[in-house]
């Protein structure tokens, strides 16, 4: 049934009455996410992924089920990068709370019609130039180093060239108007502050998306497959953005794990005609790879803690 092209008709079809619910109902009004919500959010896309995984799994069968989980969680961990980025774009622009929503619903709704049309691209790639793993998989390892080395590097939204492009075309206003993108002063239709956040979170995604793609197709070759895993990690990216943003940096070793991540991808695909690693495998060893880097962090944190010197206590009659 995966194979055919209804399942593609249902689940894009799902994907825009949610979003629909989402924006028209849930947020219509805007207003700042509260930490509640976003673990309400959360839970709830974590769980629609879930029950799409067990679809998966009673339809196309065990392997197509593991290679869904194995992508999403994949995906899923890449996502926490884009957090970052985000944390600091909204910091740099001085986003309102309540309008910063808006922003990640729209630049996802964008995010999600770019990568469907970069997995329909790699799949025939890969499909009719068999060699074209291997490049994937030098590029996916050479990222994964990179961003071991890199760090938390600080943001320049003034050196990204599409937003350099877009200023010397559209006049920007000086603040913000509300929740909107754009704004007539003077006859003259201006872009507000806010339309230059979401073009910077557009080309961020798609810069994101050129190293998780393809680590999903170390997973599977499966386009369905690859979308729809990409898909609901994406979907939830919003609400994980509001529960991690004020705790995010406190994971200092999660950059580390999601370099190991994209190195043992990458890999895998470079050995994918030597020996063909179980897909099971490999989500046991990404599994396994957050969960160390996850718990490193949070004891270093509490190490740190305890370390804090206090001051001396107050006398007491």
């Amino acid at each position: 049934m995966l194979d055919t092209l209804l399942p593609w008709v249902l689940f894009n079809a799902l994907i825009l009455a949610l979003l629909a619910v989402d924006l028209g109902v849930f947020h219509r009004k805007a207003h700042t996410v509260g930490l509640r919500e976003a673990a309400a959010w959360s839970a709830v896309w974590i769980a629609l992924a879930l029950v799409f995984n067990a679809g998966v799994f009673y339809f196309g069968g065990s392997q197509k089920g593991t290679e869904f989980l194995t992508g999403y969680l994949i995906e899923k961990s890449l996502s926490v990068d884009n957090v970052f980025v985000f944390v600091l774009l909204f910091t740099y622009f001085a986003v309102p709370a309540q309008y910063q929503h808006r922003v990640l619903f729209w630049g996802i709704l964008g995010a999600l019609v770019m990568r469907g049309a970069m997995i329909i691209a790699g799949a025939a790639l890969l499909e009719a130039f068999h060699w074209i793993i291997y490049i994937f998989g030098a590029v996916i390892i050479v990222s994964g180093i990179k961003m071991l080395r890199q760090g938390h590097e600080e943001l320049h939204p003034e050196r990204n060239p599409v937003v350099r492009l877009v200023r010397r075309f559209f006049p920007v206003a000086a603040e913000y108007h509300g929740q909107r993108f754009f704004v007539r002063t003077g006859g003259t239709l201006m872009l507000t502050p806010l339309a230059i956040v979401l073009i910077i979170v557009e080309t961020t995604d798609l810069i994101f998306a050129l190293d998780s793609i393809p680590a999903i197709f170390a997973i599977t070759r499966d386009p369905f497959i690859v979308y729809t895993s990409n898909v609901f990690a994406i979907l939830g990216l919003r609400a994980l953005y509001f529960l991690l943003a004020g705790v995010v940096r406190q994971f200092v070793y999660l950059k580390a794990g999601l370099s190991a991540i994209l190195i043992w991808v990458g890999a895998k695909m470079l050995l994918t005609d030597v020996y063909e690693i179980p897909t099971l495998v490999s989500l046991g060893v990404v599994a396994a790879i957050l969960a160390v880097a996850i718990a490193a962090s949070v004891l270093r944190t509490a190490v740190l803690k305890d370390r804090v010197p206090t001051g001396p206590s107050p006398p007491t009659d």
